[in-house]
């Protein structure tokens, strides 16, 4: 290859201009003229045959419609009775959604009902979960087809629905995961990032498969209805909530409340009875990961972003003031030992 360092406007051939103080590369048997502000590329001899139609269709037929792969969607994952362990980000913080991506969780559950940020925040918390291949769940801020469709059209793997409390409930929320005639979704699949900006030209007719919807039962009104919610169809996932159910039940200080416990028990058996939907939750401090796997969940939270950084914060500010006290201790002894062996050494 030949450089040219330019120092005008330079036309390369008839179709590429190279701006000034730019250094570009040109194979060694191009001809440069300077003085014409030309650039002049030797001809190339034709390929020795064209490509036939049938060449065509196989490069078509082999190349992804789709710039990225990712990993198994969390529905293959689930169907092939894996238990995922995930995370919840309230902080919106794109920095702590790739930390969480790295960290190896199944699934991160991009909170907008309780974290403080929207639709804009969440895309750049998808962004870097996707650099990762995390798959992204989007708890709305409430069950409305407003936020799914704004929700869904970022192209999370799944959806969260808080407060569903009848199957009513949940089928309105799966109309707002479908299209018409099935659903009532508004669409622009030809330039939202759910279908890769339309380049996924087959999106609509795969949409559903990979997209995970969850209702969340979190209400007393809930459990008693848990089962009928559980099999309405296209409810993937029913997602239980313990400190709102606690508080539902008048036990706001006290989700480990044998009343408590029980009414989740029988919410548990409602959902795995239904033999449809699989059953989510978060561990607790009196309800870990592996006493939840064994009752059956199969999507596991086990803690949440700001969560982690405050137990972090506080340790580590606790060891500090720790280090000081027995810093000084330790000062005062080294000091009386260095007085010991002064004296001796005189």
């Amino acid at each position: 290859m030949a450089t040219l360092t330019s120092t005008n406007w330079v036309a390369a051939s008839a179709t590429t201009i190279v701006p000034q103080n730019r250094i570009v590369s040109f194979p060694k048997s191009a001809f440069f003229s300077l003085n014409n502000s030309k650039i002049i590329f030797p001809k190339l001899a034709p390929p020795k045959s064209s490509p036939t139609p049938s060449d065509l269709t196989a490069i078509e037929s082999s190349t992804p419609l789709s710039p990225t792969t990712s990993k198994k969607s969390l529905k293959s994952r689930l169907e092939n009775n894996e238990t995922l362990y995930g995370l919840f980000l309230l902080s919106f913080s794109p920095t702590l959604a790739e930390i969480s991506g790295l960290a190896g969780y199944d699934f991160v559950v991009v909170d907008m009902e309780h974290g403080p940020g929207g639709i804009s925040d969440s895309l750049a918390c998808l962004r870097a979960l996707a650099a990762t291949q995390t798959p992204a769940i989007l708890r709305l801020p409430e069950s409305c087809p407003t936020w799914a469709k704004k929700a869904l059209d970022l192209g999370p793997q799944g959806i969260m629905f808080p407060m569903i409390d009848t199957p009513k409930a949940a089928r309105k929320a799966v109309s707002y995961c479908q299209f018409p005639p099935s659903g009532i979704r508004g669409s622009a699949h030809t330039v939202v990032r759910a279908s890769n900006y339309g380049i996924d030209e087959g999106y609509l007719s795969n949409y559903a498969d990979e997209l995970l919807i969850m209702c969340q039962v979190e209400s007393e009104e809930g459990v008693k209805k848990v089962e009928e919610i559980a099999a309405v169809d296209g409810v993937d996932c029913v997602q239980m909530g313990p400190l709102d159910l606690s508080a539902s039940m008048g036990y706001l200080w006290d989700p480990g409340h044998k009343k408590v416990r029980e009414m989740m028990r029988v919410a548990e058996k409602g959902v795995l009875g239904s033999g449809k939907a699989y059953l989510a939750g978060f561990a607790m401090p009196h309800d870990g990961p592996q006493e939840m796997k064994s009752r059956g969940y199969h999507m596991i939270s086990g803690a949440v972003d700001v969560g982690l950084f405050k137990s972090a914060a506080v340790e580590d500010v606790r060891r500090f003031k720790m280090s000081l006290m027995e810093g000084s201790d330790d000062k005062e002894e080294n000091k009386d030992a260095e007085d010991d062996e002064k004296y001796w050494s005189e």
